[in-house]
């Protein structure tokens, strides 16, 4: 059957609300625990499902995202199976970007009609979860659905997020809702008992939020992108298709994120490093698949380390490190203490010249200097964060932009290749 599926995987709009990570890359791209990237999440549920032929639509700053997916997943030469960028192009019959989700899948429909799918898997780049997409499959061809949607029960303070639906006592969706504002929200509370919760976790979560990944008939995914006037699934296709459609609900029992805003992007990041995380990156059945890098193992010297997740080649001198995560290649010298904590680390190391270079010219190291203190933060990659600098937001402000640094929903965030000087207090 995985050879009748093609796995589309959308690369997300501006990521503005994921902004200053999206400044030089698109919203996949950014990176997630350390040394993974979001797009990962998605193309490794793929892999682990069997599903091997999967494109991935890019259009905003797309270049690293591109470069990850070339250097990651290459399937061997005795399969036929591939991860396929399709970027927005513009061509003699059509002038115009990607307007949306469905619009974008529209534009691509010609590589769709090459492979000739029984069925077309449409699935985001930027959530977070793990999930078989075979169950998904079996009970959509079990009950001859023409579309369905996985969907999960939520609660009334992030049910206006999502699209919202009502099923019938078959599973079969009846209205759907994109993002209703909320004074329409009572009129989408379903009882999600009957989805299995119990009492007090119905009463708790008592909406069925679409989870943004819908599985086509490829005839009526081609018969309803014909109307161009549908931009997005969400908002247009799947209300659309209810009344001609059959249109089935799918439950997910498993943890899902939406990676959209920062303080969803550092929580679900920290969250990583605890005792019982809701995201488990040690599951052997289901392995989560990046760009091999070949780095050594990270050298620890006299530190204290605590609920934390330090990845490949970093070299961390007598420091404290309290629930964070550090990512590939970073370095921290002595005295600094860092705490609730993202740090992406870099792309690179710097060689015994340059570290001498920097020095004589009082540039700070690639990394983070000696005796500094960091909490509640977010530090991109490449970032040199100099010594007795103090980020920790003092003056508790919600949102501000500073030199070289940003403050959203009270979050720290030093973008990209940033320098912090020495003696810096943010």
């Amino acid at each position: 059957m995985s050879k009748q599926i093609l796995s589309i995987i959308l690369g997300g709009g501006v990521g503005s609300r994921l902004f200053p990570l999206t400044k030089e890359r698109s919203k996949p791209a950014v990176p997630l625990g350390g040394k993974y990237r979001l797009i990962d999440i998605t193309v490794s549920n793929c892999i682990n499902s069997g599903l091997h032929y999967i494109y991935v639509l890019t259009q905003f700053n797309s270049a690293s995202l591109n470069r990850h997916i070339a250097r990651t997943y290459r399937f061997s030469r005795f399969s036929d199976g591939f991860v396929e960028i399709l970027a927005a192009e513009q061509t003699p019959e059509n002038k115009k970007w990607f307007q949306g989700t469905a619009d974008a899948v529209r534009q691509i429909m010609v590589h769709v009609r090459d492979f000739d799918p029984s069925h077309v898997l449409i699935l985001s780049g930027d959530h977070l979860y793990q999930m078989d997409y075979r169950k998904f499959i079996s009970r959509h061809l079990e009950s001859n659905a023409d579309v369905t949607v996985s969907v999960i029960p939520t609660d009334e303070s992030r049910a206006s997020s999502f699209g919202l639906l009502k099923t019938d006592d078959a599973g079969r969706i009846v209205e759907f809702r994109e993002k209703p504002p909320a004074d329409q929200l009572d009129a989408m509370r379903v009882d999600t008992t009957k989805l299995g919760l119990t009492p007090e976790e119905a009463e708790r979560r008592p909406f069925i939020a679409s989870m943004g990944v819908y599985l086509f008939k490829y005839d009526a995914l081609r018969e309803l992108l014909k109307d161009e006037k549908y931009k997005d699934f969400g908002g247009e296709v799947i209300p659309a298709a209810i009344g001609n459609y059959n249109v089935r609900a799918y439950l997910f029992n498993g943890h899902w994120e939406d990676i959209g805003t920062i303080r969803s992007f550092y929580h679900a990041n920290l969250d990583l490093a605890a005792v019982m995380p809701k995201f488990n990156l040690f599951d052997a059945d289901a392995p989560i698949y990046t760009r091999p890098r070949y780095l050594p193992g990270s050298k620890l010297v006299d530190c204290v380390v605590k609920d934390s997740l330090i990845s490949d080649g970093c070299i961390l001198n007598r420091v404290e490190i309290i629930h964070s995560v550090i990512g590939v290649r970073a370095r921290i010298e002595s005295g600094t203490r860092l705490e609730n904590t993202l740090m992406m680390g870099a792309d690179y190391y710097q060689s015994l010249p340059e570290l001498a270079d920097d020095r004589q010219h009082g540039l700070p190291w690639m990394g983070i200097g000696e005796n500094t203190t960091i909490r509640n933060a977010i530090i991109d990659k490449n970032v040199r964060i100099g010594s007795n600098v103090r980020i920790l937001n003092e003056a508790g402000h919600e949102e501000f932009d500073g030199d070289n640094y940003y403050i959203r929903e009270g979050i720290v965030v030093i973008p990209k290749g940033a320098t912090i000087t020495d003696g810096t207090i943010i």
